[in-house]
């Protein structure tokens, strides 16, 4: 009974995960704002945090990332990011199939 249980927060915990990558996705058309960058950030650290509770390694190393590319770009000019906003992106990508992945294997 308690990995039913364990398993259906799993699964809410994916699908609110699914619906901040989503908006992580949305943020990166607007990454040199600095309020698209807060709001990357933020959902990044509210994933690596729960990531980590749920025992989704990957999904926590990954928002982990993207949260300190993202502190990294800070005070930066536009165009000297770019690399930076490449592994934002990379790393967005990542989590989103990762989470995909952990959705299928719970079922």
């Amino acid at each position: 009974m308690v990995d039913l249980e364990l398993d259906e927060l799993k699964r809410e915990f994916l699908d609110e995960a699914r619906d901040k990558v989503a908006e992580m996705q949305t943020a990166l058309g607007a990454l040199g704002k600095a309020e698209a960058q807060e709001r990357l950030a933020y959902l990044a650290h509210q994933l690596k945090g729960s990531g980590g509770s749920y025992g989704y390694q990957r999904i926590s190393t990954d928002a982990a990332e993207i949260e300190r590319a993202v502190e990294s770009l800070a005070g930066l000019s536009n165009g000297k990011g770019a690399a930076i906003e490449t592994r934002i992106q990379e790393h967005v990508g990542n989590l989103r199939n990762e989470i995909d992945r952990c959705a299928r294997e719970l079922g």
